[in-house]
């Protein structure tokens, strides 16, 4: 029988964090009596990710673990919903996730008005973000870009999310963006076909540092969001559920 939850959790390089991210993820789940999977996929570690991943899936038969040869945080998540067998689909990373988030956006997913997309927004009012003004800074900045340059009316795209699987499935497939602007794409593509995108608040707890230089991938999201805007023109609108033709926040 499918699950009544699917977790995708992508993995790269997390052996510190990995087995303890997992252990917490898992018990939460078995806490809440639903069934459950939790997908992991492992992209292009170097380090002993794979081989803690598969101990953890050989201990804990919800624990499903899928490789990819290179690093892709975005072909990670593409691959995770994909193979995700939940009608709800939860999108963690391993030193960012939420079990309240969890129950929040699920009940969402099941409200008579429920969308297809559930954000949880660290720019949303009642949000709880001690990280640095740097960070907070390029969202924002980040968050602005979205809402002028494409029309898009939550404030994040990035970080936890709860997808209706059989709505978003489709639009993964037809997202051409990985590394960090996957589901960012796949957001917008979800709020251009119709289909319902709300937002949540949430607390943001990282149980690391972030290890991407913020200068970087500033540039390389900026260059990423100007050929995502002409991808995007070039494209009809998404056609991929019922009721297509809308804009939700």
């Amino acid at each position: 029988m499918s699950p009544d939850v699917s977790v995708v959790v992508p993995a790269y390089n997390e052996a510190g964090l990995l087995t303890e991210s997992l252990r917490e993820i898992v018990d939460g789940l078995r806490s809440r009596l639903v069934s459950f999977e939790v997908v992991v996929v492992e992209n292009g570690s170097t380090d002993g990710t794979r081989t803690l991943a598969a101990e953890v899936a050989a201990v804990d038969p919800e624990v499903v673990v899928h490789s990819l040869p290179r690093p892709d945080y975005g072909e990670a998540l593409r691959t995770g919903i994909l193979a995700a067998r939940g009608a709800r689909v939860v999108m963690f990373d391993t030193d960012y996730y939420d079990l309240d988030f969890l129950d929040r956006a699920i009940a969402r997913l099941d409200a008579d008005d429920a969308p297809a997309v559930v954000v949880g927004s660290k720019r949303a009012p009642g949000t709880v973000d001690d990280r640095a003004l740097a960070r907070r800074l390029i969202t924002a900045v980040f968050a602005t870009t979205l809402r002028i340059g494409f029309g898009l009316g939550v404030s994040d795209t990035h970080g936890m999310k709860a997808l209706d699987r059989e709505q978003v499935a489709p639009l993964a497939r037809r997202c051409r963006n990985g590394r960090d602007l996957f589901d960012t794409e796949l957001v917008l593509r979800a709020d251009r076909a119709g289909l319902g995108v709300v937002e949540l608040p949430v607390t943001v707890v990282e149980r690391r540092p972030s290890r991407t230089p913020i200068s970087g991938r500033a540039l390389r999201t900026v260059s990423g969001l100007l050929r995502l805007r002409l991808l995007l023109w070039r494209d009809a609108p998404d056609r991929g559920a019922p009721g297509g033709g809308g804009t939700h926040s």
